[in-house]
């Protein structure tokens, strides 16, 4: 019995071996050197697993535990995850970047927390995590917790940032700059000093970025201004961008802004308790399509503007505005705050519907900007007026037709000079008439 037990022991032994062969390099609480929970740092551990890892083109799976690093640059190739929630790589250094990568064709992070405790970035380092020139980058359920700067700083990059975490961060939860065939989805930015999700370009041009189904919430204008801060999403130069399905909640300035974004789509958005304008397509574009969002609590709705620096041509259809106040971040010398939708150049407004808007429900141009508006079939309940057009000398023309005016204070369609009243209701029988204004079918109820 004793030589029976003995031989089935040895029978056994080859199979045990190739198992234990097969198990992973952190089973006995490291991976190449690399110890989970250790309090001294391991920047060059993890360095130089990294760069092993990379040259064999394998991924690196790091345990569940902390790392304390500094200053790591990531390889080509990288692919580097962790376990969803408990891998978190902690900034350990001062004045160095923490994680950084340049000029790679291809870079994959996932399911990994990096905690930065607002330490310093270094003079280079925009963001915790700062990836510049990333031809087809895959972040993936990263958490970004308190960054000094930015949470993500993403330049000439392409790929996907998906399924991300970001908080805390002092400027932007996500900055991304002259990207190339980037989707930015399915994220949360949330509690950010000056920005949630920024798209910008150095100059004009081509973007094409996709900003969809991401969730942003509690930003802030640390550094004060009149909107270049404190605005859930902000497309900046980007041409060709879509902006879609997100929901974006108390912004100080805007949930949604577009400056000098030429062909930009914002559509179906939900955009809750902005502290100014909850949507903006500002100065120098030609084509914005703003349609089927929802806004609910801003100083103002909707404003498509900036004639006077080639800001033209939109259409703003099926949004719900509703719940505006005429106090705004700031003392406005112009039209001020508390309108639903405002539109100069080029643009049909329709099918929208505006409730409790204290100053006007709607605005058409401004001064002598206005050209080839139309304005038919929305819904305008309990405003100051129902809709300001300008009657300034050499403004263009506007159709104001079949539109429906309920609890307007000072009338249905009400003439302007700038800020003032010139006139009475010109949607009544046997008002002034302006021959750049066409106005008839509207019911005042």
């Amino acid at each position: 019995m004793k030589r029976r037990a003995l031989l089935l022991t040895l029978a056994a032994a080859p199979a045990a071996l190739a198992l234990q062969g097969r198990m992973p390099a952190h089973a006995a609480g490291d991976i190449g050197g690399l110890v989970p929970d250790e309090r001294r740092n391991q920047s060059r551990v993890f360095a130089q697993l990294l760069e092993a890892a990379a040259s064999e083109r394998r991924p690196v799976e790091l345990p569940a535990g902390d790392f304390r690093i500094s200053g790591i640059r990531l390889p080509e190739g990288t692919v580097l995850s962790g376990v969803p929630g408990a891998t978190r790589l902690v900034q350990d250094g001062q004045d160095s970047r923490f994680l950084f990568a340049e000029a790679l064709e291809r870079l994959t992070l996932r399911d990994i927390i990096l905690e930065t405790d607002g330490g310093p970035l270094g003079d280079d380092g925009q963001g915790a995590l700062d990836l510049r020139g990333v031809r087809d980058l895959t972040l993936e359920n990263i958490g970004i917790r308190n960054s000094a700067r930015h949470g993500l700083y993403a330049e000439r990059c392409g790929g996907r940032i998906a399924g991300c975490g970001i908080s805390g961060a002092a400027d932007a939860g996500i900055w991304a700059v002259d990207s190339e065939g980037l989707s930015i989805t399915g994220n949360s930015i949330a509690d950010c000093g000056n920005g949630g999700i920024l798209v910008h370009r150095w100059e004009k041009g081509a973007d094409n970025t996709l900003v969809s189904g991401n969730r942003v919430s509690g930003i802030r204008a640390r550094d004060g201004g009149t909107g270049e801060n404190g605005n859930g999403i902000n497309i900046f130069r980007a041409a060709g961008v879509i902006v879609s399905a997100n929901h974006v909640s108390d912004c100080a300035f805007s949930a949604i802004r577009a400056n000098a974004a030429t062909n930009v789509q914002i559509t179906g958005n939900q955009c809750l308790r902005s502290g100014e304008t909850a949507i903006y397509s500002e100065f120098g574009f030609e084509g914005a399509i703003v349609s089927d969002n929802l806004i609910d609590a801003a100083a103002n709705g909707i404003i498509i503007c900036n004639f006077n620096e080639g800001g033209r041509l939109s259409t703003v259809t099926g949004n719900i505005v509703r719940n505006l106040s005429e106090k705004g971040p700031y003392f406005h010398d112009g039209a001020g705050f508390g309108f639903g939708i405002a539109v100069e150049a080029d643009t049909v407004v329709s099918g929208n519907v505006i409730e409790n808007a204290p100053k006007w429900g709607l605005m058409l141009g401004w001064g002598p900007y206005m050209r080839d508006v139309v304005a038919s079939g929305n819904v305008i309940r309990k405003a100051g007026g129902g809709c300001a057009v300008t009657v300034v000398e050499e403004s263009g023309a506007a159709i104001i037709t079949d539109n429906v005016f309920s609890e307007v204070r000072d009338g249905a369609v009400l003439g302007y000079r700038w800020n003032d009243k010139v006139t009475g209701d010109l949607a009544a029988e046997g008002a002034e008439r302006f021959s750049h204004l066409t106005i008839f079918g509207n019911r005042l109820a």
